[in-house]
């Protein structure tokens, strides 16, 4: 059953935080790096527990992707990647990266698979 109060991409991740994934996360050197305790993972110490993609409003070229991630130290948060056509890639290919065996929908507040 689809929650009809999540619409936008912060709505989603305030939905996540509320849930426990308060980690922000950014790439640096094409490693994952916590905000808050600027721990660097690579893709093999990343968990996808969650996926979610978003259309444009204007532009359904622009799409991103909140990824709802766990960490192999207990890291638990999000994170929110821009597709455009003119977008950075490398976050794009950290998340091709990381294992097949480490990609579920476990922890998707949806409750259904995407």
């Amino acid at each position: 059953m689809k929650n009809t109060n999540l619409e936008s991409e912060k709505d989603y991740i305030t939905a996540y935080q509320n849930k426990g994934y308060t980690h922000n996360f950014m790439m640096v050197n094409h490693q994952l790096v916590s905000t808050d305790t600027k721990k660097a993972y690579y893709p093999i110490d990343v968990q996808v527990v969650a996926e979610h993609r978003f259309e444009g409003m204007s532009n359904p070229a622009d799409m991103s992707v909140l990824y709802v991630i766990e960490t192999k130290s207990g890291c638990k948060g999000t994170v929110l990647a821009n597709y455009s056509p003119t977008s950075n890639t490398t976050t794009a290919e950290f998340f091709k990266a990381v294992p097949k065996e480490n990609i579920s929908q476990i922890a998707n507040i949806l409750g259904v698979e995407l």
